[in-house]
């Protein structure tokens, strides 16, 4: 009986799901042995690796699912939130510049350019990507925290204030 990936894919999921990391990960790399150009495969095992702990070996795996499909909005958020969690902030700034490409419209990929720039300290331009999400989706509240912290950073307690009403208002 031939293994068909779609099979192995799920198959890996449930044993990742169960926290049977390894075993997953090696369906998976089976999966990818008979359909190497999956990008799903390749980002499921990166986010495998993930939970794993295995920040490089995700990277790598989600850069492989990235250059299969680059339009791929999940792929390209997760990739940059990889690269984050190892400060990478030039390699995640590119990925998100490249992603606002496909689709201006995500507020995630803003709010992590914006997080590049805050941690750069680089405050005036964390607060426009935090601003250009906020914009794009009200509620998202990561990114209106984030925008509170970046005001307080430039001493902006107009702005502060704001965020601060905007955050009560939504934790209702």
């Amino acid at each position: 009986m031939t293994e068909r990936p779609d099979k192995l894919n799920n198959q890996a999921i449930q044993l990742a799901s169960d926290g049977a990391y390894n075993e997953a990960i090696a369906c998976f790399k089976r999966a990818i042995v008979i359909e190497k150009d999956n990008y799903l495969l390749w980002y499921n095992l990166g986010v495998t690796y993930r939970d794993a702990g295995k920040l490089y070996d995700a990277e790598l795996a989600l850069e492989t699912a990235y250059s299969i499909d680059p339009t791929n909005e999940d792929v390209a958020e997760t990739y940059a939130t990889i690269c984050l969690m190892q400060k990478k902030l030039e390699k995640v700034q590119t990925i998100c510049m490249d992603s606002l490409d496909y689709n201006p419209l995500n507020p995630h990929i803003w709010n992590l350019l914006g997080v590049t720039e805050f941690q750069s300290e680089h405050y005036a331009e964390a607060s426009s990507y935090f601003e250009q999400a906020v914009s794009i989706n009200p509620y998202y509240l990561d990114a209106i925290y984030n925008l509170r912290d970046t005001y307080a950073e430039l001493g902006n307690e107009k702005g502060k204030t704001a965020c601060d009403a905007k955050i009560k208002e939504l934790d209702k």
